[in-house]
């Protein structure tokens, strides 16, 4: 037995280069599968110019920052949900971000996407892990790799809020521009590899707010796994909490199908519903792809039609996110507007109960501290759903507000109805006119084909003010 255990522990030098060979020959030998069903379905052999969206960005932009950016800074709503939106948010391309276990190819499918295997741009890929950044892949007139501090200090793109998850985290950022047609309409961001024997302290930076971040302001979400990944751990378990509420979003992809047999798929492909089904509790259960995203040819004898059509529908549905880029960026300011909305009408509601209560001989912190540990004492929720046009289902938690309330005093805020002046009008009249008329006139003129520069209130309506409650006349 020890000769034959040592034959297969320590291979001869000569031997271990004859096989290194014979695998690279066999790589140069393997035929390459034909791309031109990615180039028809995104449509990148079309000459046409890009279509300018200049115009409805700066629309968008200007009703962020008169309409919804004051009532935002005022009540001070990034503290409540940690996302503040930049100009280069506004204005960047919709981002693919990819997530899932370490080596289940999402390198490698970024560069089939691309067509970059054996050029100068491909990513690195392995049988090991791989990537230890995050990855952005973005258009360039040449190729380029930015360092994740250039990235952060430029406030132009849209990954300046980075910077505050430290100096740790920005070595492991890198920006790659690469001159694709493709990319002038879409943003890739690649992911370190999931690893569950690992601990968030080793990376060395907040792996999962990192991840939250980016999940944030993700347009679609591939999360991939492959046959022999399917385990479920203490950090997949985690990254599938946050993905709570973007389940529209989420695509799961199950790559190298073409390894398996049509039965071992079979068990595979149940398996992968059985690991996930714990972690996504909704009634439709996001869309999964079955194929094998590389450049070489799909094994024989597997089912090569069935393959092909799972990846032309994922491409499908990456084109229509980038068909839908403006629809989407104005449904999402518009959803953002609403939350904020909420928020103020909330600590409003806070201060008016506050200012009640209190009386002379009253202890201001005892009362407010009363008022925050059993706001349905003060019927502070049911009160914003009667009076207000909000649905309960948009509520905040209301165990978020004992922690804002617990930086933010409650002294420091005003009531709705001082946050009016005689030239720039009222705070909370311009959010609501934002919300109900200018971005759904914005989002109806996409449809219709016209110039969003153009609109006036004789399309928008916005020479009606809403009724402000709050207001003092």
């Amino acid at each position: 037995m020890r000769p034959l255990v040592w034959l297969f522990a320590w291979p001869s030098p000569g031997c271990l280069l004859l096989s290194t060979e014979d695998t690279e020959d066999a790589n140069e030998e393997a035929p390459l599968r034909d791309r031109s069903h990615i180039e028809k379905t995104l449509m990148l052999n079309e000459d046409k110019p890009s279509d300018d969206y200049s115009a409805v960005l700066q629309r968008l932009r200007k009703i962020y920052h008169s309409s919804i950016k004051p009532l935002e800074q005022s009540y001070k709503y990034n503290e409540l949900r940690q996302h503040e939106i930049t100009d280069g948010e506004i204005t960047s391309k919709p981002m693919v971000l990819f997530l899932g276990p370490w080596s289940v190819g999402k390198s490698t499918m970024i560069n089939y996407l691309l067509g970059l295997e054996n050029t100068r741009y491909q990513l690195y890929t392995g049988a090991e892990p791989t990537t230890s950044e995050f990855t952005v892949l973005m258009h360039g007139p040449k190729l380029k790799t930015i360092e994740g501090i250039v990235m952060a200090a430029d406030s132009a793109r849209s990954f300046s809020p980075l910077e505050k998850f430290g100096q740790n985290f920005l070595e492991k950022l890198i920006g790659i521009e690469v001159p694709h047609k493709l990319l002038e309409r879409v943003t890739f961001v690649d992911t370190p590899g999931i690893i569950e024997n690992r601990k968030q302290q080793e990376r060395g930076y907040p792996f999962n707010d990192v991840c939250q971040w980016f999940i944030d302001r993700a347009d679609l979400i591939f999360v991939v796994f492959d046959p022999t990944k399917l385990d479920v751990g203490l950090e997949l378990e985690m990254l599938f909490r946050q993905l709570k509420g973007r389940e529209s979003q989420i695509r799961i992809i199950l790559n190298k199908a073409d390894n398996l047999a049509t039965q071992m798929l079979m068990r595979v492909y149940g398996a992968l519903f059985w690991s996930l089904a714990p972690l996504i509790n909704v009634t439709e259960p996001p869309r999964v792809y079955v194929s094998s995203f590389w450049p070489q040819e799909y094994k024989p004898d597997t089912h090569q039609e069935l393959f092909l059509q799972e990846e032309i529908s994922l491409l499908e549905d990456l084109n229509q996110v980038i068909e839908n880029r403006l629809e989407n960026k104005i449904a999402f300011i518009r959803q953002h507007a609403i939350r904020v909305r909420i928020h103020a009408l909330l600590v409003d509601r806070y201060l008016q109960t506050y200012k009640d209560k209190m009386t002379f001989f009253s202890d201001g912190e005892l009362v407010f501290k009363d008022i925050v540990e059993d706001p349905d004492k003060f019927y502070i929720f049911k009160t914003i759903l009667a009076k207000t046009n909000v649905s309960k289902f948009d509520l905040p938690n209301r165990e978020a507000y004992k922690d804002f309330f617990g930086i933010n005093p409650i002294s420091s805020f005003k009531l709705l109805s001082q946050q009016c002046s005689y030239m720039g009008g009222c705070f909370l009249e311009k959010i609501e006119r934002a919300i109900t008329q200018e971005l759904p006139g914005l989002l109806g003129s996409l449809g219709l084909g016209k110039n969003p520069g153009a609109l006036n209130c004789d399309k928008t309506g916005c020479s009606e003010t809403p009724k402000n409650r709050y207001r003092k006349h």
